[in-house]
């Protein structure tokens, strides 16, 4: 009996489960590969946020080549044949494995950082990625082919398989396989996980190739000619385009809004990418867990909440994350929704995950290459936002006439908000009102499109123009993140200080009065740790080689004399031009009193270049930010450090960090360097005005025990403990460890 004879009998039982494996072993291995390329590539990145942006992009992209393939195999006659094709890709995708950069790229451009990493992923990870992504579609293709309508579940179920899939890797990666494997070990372990997938697709293709109906009937040249030229189905193209981008612009909006305006935490990108995830595994099951009706109702309340709190950063930051992430699921639910509703018979299957998928990389090509170009500001989030109200269902009727009254109250409503903000400074509590009662008002209105949609949108308007009042002068945006000079009066320092934050991070100050205008602020002050080490370098040197990993606004300058000479190693030119534009900063241009040079690129590459030996002070201040470049804190990077110092020099690494302990790491990879270390955690005086010096962490880290010599005695100072954790390695880093010690910390300090 061959295997022919038997599979009608076996195919109820068997085939539904490989077919389910298939798939979800597909999006596992997809959606594993996608942290472990950025974790090779964020060393040469500086670890910015925005290569989360551009490396989403990408993927979305490399899924369009993947469904577009999977497509295009569907134009071959019989199924033996598109198992044979899809086998031998598979293989020539393989030839790229093990991961790794690819030394044709050279090192990365921070002029054009964007178009070397889309190189670099292309290069490292683009083959497999495409023909590993094209599974579902194929296989739900196949599925199509072999079963009946009605025999089992539908082809559209295992989208739901597929989504799972991905959910569990997104999830594992971070919690279990970062904390406990190598990148080298993750690398040989995904390449032999991808060969298993191999055997498990030609097991499948094998049993699609031997099952019966077969053969493929080639379709009508004519009816394909009048298809096209028909403008429904071009329509109906369009609508599954624009319900797929809505969904994938929001996700990377909603992830830099709360990063940029929110909160500034490590891994924050894994809960809105979970969600989006979700919505579709929920979307595609033959009975969702929520209802459309449902969903509906929930996302006009969700999205009203968020157009009118979006702009109030003083909101409580958990209402903010929960209206926030609410507003992003449900509307991506009631996109995902809508597609599944329109989704076509599976004779159209492959053709509807491409439009899906094109819809993708419209969104994600959105926010990734036009946003950062055309706004200064995160306004992608809010203005796709107003936009994701076009997909609730469509109705020119506008109902009973009292939803004219509350659109009329609302226009008057959005239009004396603002304009009390502005006269009144007390009209906080009046103002809040006016925009509650046009939030109750838009939400009592959802059933009619047009005028939700214009409410939504003059809500949106009117709430940016009344919100928090900080004082932002200068907004700018990089391919490294949003940066705001902003205003504070600070009646100690003589009048106002100007800061610069990236995000919710600050990353330096200056006092404008002229008394103060070169005294090092916040983190540099002359009481903080960092301080005291520029003050004893200075009373011991008469001239000094100073390195600086970081730019900020150039406080470092306050300490140059006219002997010293000071080079920044700083990865975005941005903020070049911002630290030396006397109208924003002068630290570098009125109160250095040497030479000040700067080095663009990622200080890892660029430090190598410097001569051995070459500085008495390298100061390394890159780790406040919720994107740490893990790659600085290493024991090989550490090593590298202390050769580029004199033989008495002093590293000195500023950890401070609100999200994670990084001292534990950084003691460990201190003693595994060689190294010897001091730690210094210093609280700001009680007394001191704002802004005028920091609470901070510092290590300080020389060649030799002689180097520390000046500060054994200060009690201020103790020694390092490297036994607490693991240290980092350029292949073994723990940043879930750091964020669990830091939550651990916090619990300890609470009553």
């Amino acid at each position: 009996m061959t295997l022919q004879d038997t599979l009608p009998k076996a195919r109820p039982a068997v085939a539904p489960a490989l077919f389910g494996l298939t798939v979800f072993a597909s999006a596992t291995l997809v959606f594993m590969v996608q942290p472990m390329a950025a974790k090779l590539l964020l060393p040469l990145m500086g670890g910015a946020p925005a290569v989360w942006n551009t490396s989403m992009a990408f993927f979305q992209a490399a899924l369009l080549a993947g469904y577009a393939y999977a497509h295009l195999l569907q134009r071959v006659g019989t199924v033996r044949r598109q198992a044979m094709i899809h086998g031998g890709a598979l293989l020539l995708a393989a030839l790229v494995l093990p991961l790794r950069v690819h030394e044709l790229l050279g090192p990365p451009s921070s002029d054009h950082p964007a178009l070397w990493l889309l190189a670099a992923l292309a290069l490292m990870v683009g083959a497999p990625f495409a023909v590993l992504s094209a599974t579902a579609p194929l296989a739900q293709a196949w599925h199509a082919r072999i079963f009946r309508e009605g025999e089992g579940r539908g082809p559209y179920v295992l989208y739901a398989a597929s989504n799972l899939g991905s959910l569990i890797a997104l999830l594992a990666y971070p919690l279990v396989v970062e904390p406990t494997l190598a990148v080298q070990a993750q690398t040989f372990i995904w390449s032999l996980a991808y060969g298993g997938f191999v055997v498990l697709m030609a097991s499948l293709g094998l049993l699609v190739a031997r099952a019966p109906r077969l053969e493929v009937s080639t379709p009508n040249p004519i009816v394909q000619i009048e298809a096209a030229l028909s403008g429904r189905p071009w329509r109906q193209r369009l609508i599954w385009i624009g319900l797929a981008a809505i969904p994938s612009s929001l996700m990377l909006g909603v992830t830099t809004h709360i990063t940029t305006d929110v909160a500034s935490a490590p891994f924050i990108w894994v809960v809105p990418l979970a969600l989006y995830l979700l919505t579709f595994i929920i979307a595609f099951q033959e009975r969702p867990l929520i209802s459309p009706e449902t969903a509906l109702m929930f996302q006009a309340a969700a999205v009203v909440a968020c157009a009118v709190i979006m702009p109030f950063h003083t909101t409580n930051l958990v209402i903010q994350l929960g209206v926030h992430l609410a507003a992003f699921f449900l509307t991506a639910l009631v996109c995902h929704q809508a597609l599944v509703a329109r989704r076509p018979p599976p004779a159209r299957l492959t053709e509807f995950y491409l439009c899906l998928s094109i819809g993708g990389v419209v969104g994600g090509g959105f926010n990734a290459f036009v946003a950062p170009v055309i706004f200064t500001n995160v306004w992608e989030y809010p203005l796709v936002l107003a936009l994701s109200c076009l997909a609730r269902p469509w109705t020119w009727e506008t109902g009973p006439f009292w939803r004219w009254g509350l659109f009329a109250v609302c226009v008057v409503a959005v239009i004396a908000a603002p304009i009390l903000a502005g006269l009144y400074a007390q009209s906080d509590s009046v103002v809040r009102i006016l925009l509650g009662v046009v939030t109750v008002s838009a939400f009592l209105m959802r059933r009619s499109s047009i005028l939700f949609l214009a409410t939504v949108s003059m809500l949106l308007i009117s709430a940016q123009m009344a919100g928090d009042r900080v004082d932002v002068r200068q907004t700018w945006r990089s391919f490294f993140g949003v940066a705001r000079q902003s205003v504070m009066p600070v009646q100690a320092l003589g009048g106002t200080v100007h800061m610069l934050a990236h995000g919710t991070t600050l990353h330096g100050a200056q006092a404008r009065a002229p008394e103060h205008r070169c005294r090092p602020l916040v983190y540099y002050a002359p009481e903080t740790p960092i301080g005291q080490v520029f003050a004893a370098k200075r009373a011991e040197r008469a001239s000094l080689i100073i390195g600086a990993v970081g730019l900020g606004t150039g406080t470092v300058a306050a300490y140059v004399r006219p002997e010293d000479r000071l080079t920044f190693f700083e990865i975005d030119p941005l903020m070049v031009e911002i630290a030396n534009d006397p109208a924003y900063f002068s630290y570098t241009t009125e109160c250095a009193k040497g030479p000040i040079d700067y080095v663009i690129g990622d200080a890892r590459l660029t430090l190598e270049d410097q001569p051995e030996g070459r500085f008495d002070l390298l100061l390394l201040d890159a780790f406040s930010s919720d994107a740490v470049p893990a790659h600085l804190l290493t024991v090989e990077a550490v090593e590298m450090y202390l050769a580029k110092l004199k033989p008495d020099g002093v590293l000195i690494m500023h950890l401070s960090n609100r999200n994670l302990d990084l001292i534990s790491p950084a003691m460990a990879v201190v003693t595994a360097a060689g190294g010897h270390g001091l730690l210094q955690r210093h609280a700001a005086a009680y007394d001191s005005p704002v802004l005028w010096e920091s609470a901070e962490d510092v290590v300080i880290v020389a060649r030799t025990p002689e180097g520390l010599l000046p500060y054994e005695n200060d009690v201020r100072w103790d020694p390092v403990d490297g036994t607490l954790t693991a240290p980092w390695t350029d292949a073994y880093t723990n940043l879930p460890g750091a964020l669990y010690a830091r939550m651990k910390e916090v619990w300890t300090w609470l009553p």
